[in-house]
């Protein structure tokens, strides 16, 4: 290993053991908490280790909150022990891949714990998915078993024509001949179970905004990856945190990690409801919301006579990822909840890149942010020469301790000088601040000219009479390509197409104004939030 290499290395490692250390991750002075917890880690990993170290040192506090009530951490490390072997008894050993589709509640945690426990690679299947994408999955996962929602399982019964040896169990009470979970744990052994002979993990999917989503496998990572989460959000023992974005993506399973690795309390809800999130925060005092900006918007959007309905004082983070956030929706956030946001950016491949605390994003609305501690960012040329002038703009490239080494189809994105394409372009301003400009696939090259969306995206997203925008290119006779603009309007806005696109020409260059703008009621997106530009693309003008 090169020596600055090694300097890089030693300086992260103390950087990441000092952060776990003022998040109360890493329990100085009490050694034998830290020693428990390692052994735990060590045993079933790092997503149900640390369940299994609370539940050892019988930790008093309920680990969860759902639409059935609470359970400690006790419940869930119990209960997760018995479903790991009620599934071997059905046949599921180390090294099995199961599936499972269901939204945020305790069947979703106790399947997660239990495949880890158990040494199961887990699926994390999107909710939005139909039957298509759900085979496609399937197949090239090579799923042998399936948990799932009852309000899915027209989709996922389908599964049985196309995958052999196949079981299934529904999480909750389903019409068909399937078995609950329940019913599997109901008299099974709850004590600890054996460490299972191969490690288990988790495949994250892709958005699949551009097709069939990808498979990002997993595995066990170093305790001390957690660090980039921590260093620039104050998560810490004893909070209670909302988790408003799907557990199933890699937004809510990191921060669900964090939070259980931490002793929290998690609150979920099984849909999401933006007024039903702020009473559940009152309710339960949350410190901590987890959403997705898609999200955060629906929040915003209900206004401020609704918000005022309610005590969201304790709220000391907003915890938004998974795309990016406006210059706008930034600044009212904060002024409806004070400076409590932190927007992380990464992608399910790189994890974390940069962060982004409330005192960066007063400075400078709708920035990406830092990297954190044992996270480095860079950004290149199309010539893979490394750019480091500020306000230039280039490709970006990420290394962090929770990378992924590839698909699981055997497909890698494109690294350099051990750093990995998040696929997105940006620059660093001259604070040191990143933004992210678009993704490297979204722009468009109209008359020799080449145009990032999310600018003139934000640029209309900063309107009182807008809610949000979305720009793409179309095939244009004469200049390759032309902009259209699809936007949707505030409730009682004029919907004056022409002024809009004077607005954009007094702020812009004239090759950045949109040819068409058309209002529509609400943007296509996934079940993560994901706007999806394809189906922009097909609608007719």
């Amino acid at each position: 290993m090169p020596a600055q290499h090694l300097l890089t290395k030693i300086a992260d490692t103390a950087g990441a053991v000092r952060v776990m250390n003022r998040s109360g991750l890493v329990p100085f002075p009490r050694v034998d908490q830290g020693i428990r917890s390692l052994l735990a880690v060590r045993k079933y990993g790092p997503f149900a280790g640390p369940v299994h170290a609370h539940a050892e040192a019988r930790l008093d506090a309920v680990a969860l909150i759902d639409e059935r009530g609470p359970l400690t951490y006790i419940d869930i490390d119990e209960q997760s022990n018995a479903l790991v072997r009620a599934w071997q008894a059905e046949g599921i050993t180390p090294g099995s891949v199961m599936g499972c589709m269901c939204r945020n509640h305790r069947g979703l945690v106790l399947t997660m714990l239990a495949a880890a426990k158990n040494g199961t690679r887990l699926v994390l299947m999107n909710t939005g998915f139909a039957r298509p994408q759900l085979v496609d999955v399937a197949a090239r996962e090579q799923i042998e078993a399936f948990v799932y929602d009852d309000e899915f399982r027209q989709v996922a019964e389908t599964l049985r024509d196309d995958v052999t040896s196949y079981r299934s169990w529904a999480e909750d009470g389903s019409a068909s001949q399937v078995r609950t979970l329940d019913d599997l744990i109901d008299g099974v052994d709850r004590g600890p179970v054996p460490a299972p002979s191969t490690e288990g993990g988790f495949v994250l999917l892709t958005s699949g905004t551009t097709g069939t989503p990808k498979g990002a496998p997993r595995g066990h990572t170093s305790p001390l990856a957690s660090a980039q989460f921590l260093d620039r959000v104050p998560l810490r023992r004893g909070q209670t945190m909302m988790m408003a974005a799907p557990a199933f993506h890699g937004t809510g399973v990191s921060q669900f990690a964090l939070a259980l690795a931490l002793g929290q309390t998690v609150v979920m809800h099984r849909k999401f409801d933006p007024e039903n999130t702020i009473r559940l925060v009152e309710k339960h005092r949350c410190d901590v919301l987890v959403v997705v900006p898609t999200m955060l918007q629906r929040i915003i959007d209900l206004g401020p006579d609704t918000l005022a309905k309610y005590d969201t004082s304790s709220l000391t983070i907003i915890f938004a990822a998974g795309s990016s956030l406006s210059p706008d929706l930034c600044k009212r956030t904060t002024a409806a909840f004070g400076h409590v946001l932190h927007n992380l950016y990464g992608s399910t491949e790189v994890a974390v890149a940069t962060v982004a605390t409330p005192a960066d994003l007063a400075l400078a609305p709708g920035t990406a942010g830092r990297p954190p501690v044992t996270c480095h960012v860079e950004l290149y040329d199309e010539a893979g020469q490394r750019i480091t002038e500020p306000e230039t703009v280039g490709r970006i490239f990420v290394a962090s301790g929770l990378s992924f080494s590839g698909y699981t189809d055997g497909r890698d994105k494109e690294r350099i000088n051990g750093l990995l394409s998040t696929g997105d372009v940006g620059h660093f301003d001259r604070n040191g601040l990143l933004f992210v400009d678009g993704r490297d696939d979204d722009m468009i090259v109209s008359g020799g000219e080449n145009v990032y969306p999310l600018e003139v995206e934000n640029l209309l997203a900063d309107r009182e009479d807008v809610i949000e925008a979305a720009v793409i290119g179309v095939e244009d006779a004469d200049f390759g390509h032309r902009l259209r603009a699809f936007v949707v309007p505030a409730p009682g806005s004029a919907k004056d197409a022409e002024e809009m696109k004077a607005y954009i020409k007094s702020n812009l260059a004239r090759y950045k104004v949109p040819r068409d703008i058309v209002f529509i009621d609400e943007l296509p997106r996934n079940a993560t939030g994901k706007l999806l530009r394809r189906a922009l693309i097909e609608m007719e003008p």
